[in-house]
């Protein structure tokens, strides 16, 4: 007998639902998240389970990896594809489940690349990274807005880096404000400690990755956004082509059209958005050190936002990221922007 299961997975438990080829239920359950406990649910089930599907959540990587572990095949499910009809009158976590086993029953399961086990721990290390980074920008953000209320003076972000206790003291400030002040920048020093060490830890695993160094002859490309690229691209051999990488980086518009004539949007935040943020970061730099690119960048703006040319260089960027990491060949400013 085939079986075909799906898990609609939470944070504290996990429904486990079993189906046949005729889609009678074979196991309905609610179950704790623990390993042992929902692998000896599957394996409960007699006959032959020929896939178990599930929920691409913030929580999947222990689940994905113990059942692939156990010997199951395991399909991670593209939740944002997944669509149930919108008439039905109840709906809940076993409706789901069960909707998931039904989609895998029928071949048509919408699923999600599941990223090397080996690989994902750096990917998230240099996610971490950038976390970091956005925090220690909120930190320079808040002494810029202190500075600009209290004193009516206007600090650039290099300036507020390079500050320290004693330039806090010298401020015609109130003592409460200079204390505000000494935590922020305690905390910047902090911040730019632990991104200094995982930067090292990270530039030191991955110097010798060839794909990376053919993403550094990209315009507007160094260290930490050709591992951004290259981490987040993962096998890049998943991507028909030049369009679907873009598409996956957000560089691609999310629009409905009939007769020639816009009807809405798509879900404009499918995709990756760390590479979109690494390709937009591309565009910037790109702009201002590659004199092709910007002669290319300056005729868009001509004609249109400067917020959508930025964004054309990055389509453009994305794109030609694809050859470079696909055919490892150096970046070719000419025949991306010619």
């Amino acid at each position: 007998m085939e079986l075909y299961a799906a898990i609609d997975l939470h944070s504290n438990n996990s429904v486990v639902m079993v189906i046949d080829a005729q889609d009678r239920t074979m196991f309905a359950e609610r179950l704790p998240n623990d390993l042992g406990a929902i692998v000896a649910a599957l394996r409960s089930c007699s006959g032959t389970l020929r896939g178990v599907a599930v929920e691409s959540t913030y929580n999947w990587y222990w689940l994905v990896d113990g059942l692939q572990d156990a010997g199951f095949t395991v399909h991670l499910v593209n939740t944002a594809a997944v669509k149930q009809y919108d008439g039905l009158k109840h709906g809940g976590d076993f409706s789901d489940a069960r909707h998931l086993a039904h989609l895998l029953r029928l071949g048509i399961l919408p699923v999600g690349h599941i990223y090397p086990r080996a690989q994902r721990a750096l990917r998230d290390l240099l996610r971490k990274r950038s976390q970091l980074v956005r925090q220690r920008s909120t930190q320079i953000l808040s002494i810029h807005n202190l500075i600009a209320r209290n004193l009516g003076a206007r600090m650039r972000g290099d300036s507020i880096k390079r500050m320290e206790p004693k330039d806090v003291d010298a401020m015609e400030l109130l003592e409460e404000q200079k204390q505000a002040l000494k935590a922020n920048l305690a905390v910047m020093d902090c911040l730019d400690e632990q991104i200094h060490q995982l930067e090292r830890s990270i530039l030191a695993k991955l110097k010798l990755r060839e794909d990376v160094k053919a993403l550094k002859t990209v315009s507007g490309v160094g260290d930490i956004l050709a591992l951004t690229i290259a981490l987040e691209a993962g096998d890049i051999d998943r991507f028909a082509g030049p369009g679907n990488f873009a598409s996956y980086a957000r560089m691609v518009d999310s629009r409905r059209e009939s007769n020639g004539k816009k009807k809405g949007e798509g879900n404009a935040k499918c995709g990756n958005k760390f590479l979109a943020w690494a390709f937009i970061e591309a565009a910037h730099f790109a702009v201002r050190f590659d004199a092709t690119i910007k002669r290319w960048y300056q005729k868009k703006c001509a004609s249109r936002l400067s917020v959508i040319a930025i964004k054309a260089v990055a389509h453009k960027l994305a794109r030609a990221c694809y050859h470079v990491i696909k055919h490892g060949q150096p970046f070719d400013v000419a025949k991306a922007f010619g």
